[in-house]
């Protein structure tokens, strides 16, 4: 071994959707979202001889199993980032991942795993990490991986009225909210923990002929500035109001694509109209979002804890798959790992 290092890198929760894209992973809309704390994936990269003539050498066990496709993935990812990384030539790459949470089944995977091998990569070639330049390259390998590396609250996409703002890598934007966003609840319940039916990226592909297309993008750019106006208001109620729209948005475009795709689930949409029903009755501000998967992310403040968790446990457990949830919070980013 020559050298090694570990990174824990977690996933995110868009807010405004990233849903469209051109050029090497470039968004067509501006995304918001939340870095979650508890969802991550954890990456130990190693540095070896190598061995072979190939320009790049890589092996990769997932989980504690050898996995040639995520191995394949990397080696097209290490082509289009070489000429700023030379290292990713000169050494054999022996890669060690695991996530804290389910594998392709709407919970951001890819997010959180092209985060991390972008921080070790980072820190292997400078030592010291830029996270911008980190944000750039997660991008290239996942185009939500560029907010994963972001801490607290991540803002993606060019936009004249964000300062910073770019297509090539996310921002951090959570200086400017009320305080109370920052410590926000994120409990994921588990509709489905299977492998999706479509994947993220072919639906990005299936917006480019997309009917409403423009339209979304026009709305995507407005919830974008209502969204984060309302979060340095702390405007709870406008908040969720965005959020919900935005995820209901998200599944209904895939709905109208050619083909067509549905990934919600029956329990999914059991799950929102008890969440629905529950802050109605109760007025608590406890929103949902999706995100590409069945699975509903329910948010709400760190205040409320006493009032949702008994819900949680008496009327949405039952609808999960196994009962399963994940509490989770909004996190500080990526760390590295002794």
């Amino acid at each position: 071994m020559i050298k090694e290092v570990q990174y824990a890198a977690p996933s995110n929760i868009a807010l405004v959707k990233y849903w469209g894209k051109y050029g090497q992973q470039m968004p067509c809309n501006p995304s918001i979202s939340f870095t979650l704390d508890q969802c991550k994936t954890l990456m130990k990269c190693r540095l070896e001889e190598k061995k072979t003539n190939v320009p790049f050498s890589v092996s990769v066990t997932f989980e504690h199993k050898e996995n040639e496709l995520f191995a394949t993935k990397i080696i097209k990812f290490f082509e289009k980032i070489a000429t700023q990384y030379p290292i990713l030539s000169q050494y054999h790459w022996a890669i060690e991942s695991e996530n804290t949470f389910p594998h392709s089944s709407g919970i951001a995977s890819s997010a959180s795993s092209m985060a991390a091998l972008a921080m070790c990569i980072e820190s292997l070639q400078y030592e010291t990490v830029d996270i911008q330049r980190a944000s750039n390259i997660a991008r290239i390998g996942s185009g939500s991986a560029s907010r994963s590396v972001i801490p607290q609250l991540a803002w993606w996409g060019k936009d004249a009225s964000m300062p910073l703002s770019s297509n090539e890598y996310a921002i951090a934007c959570h200086e400017a909210v009320d305080e109370l966003f920052l410590s926000f609840q994120n409990t994921i319940l588990i509709a489905h923990s299977g492998v999706k039916s479509v994947s993220s990226s072919q639906g990005h592909q299936l917006m480019n002929e997309h009917t409403y297309r423009e339209t979304r993008y026009r709305q995507a750019f407005a919830n974008a500035h209502e969204l984060y106006g309302a979060m340095r208001q702390g405007d709870l109620e406008k908040f969720g109001d965005i959020v919900e729209e935005e995820a209901l948005t998200l599944h209904a475009l895939m709905m109208m694509s050619h083909p067509s795709f549905i990934l919600m689930k029956p329990s999914s949409l059991a799950m929102i109209d008890a969440i629905r029903s529950y802050r109605s009755e109760k007025h608590i501000p406890m929103y949902f979002t999706l995100d590409a998967g069945p699975n509903i992310h329910l948010l709400y403040p760190k205040s409320i804890v006493d009032r949702v968790h008994p819900f949680i446990q008496e009327v949405l457990a039952p609808m999960c798959e196994d009962r399963r949830m994940i509490f989770d919070q909004v996190g500080h980013g990526p760390a590295t790992l002794s």
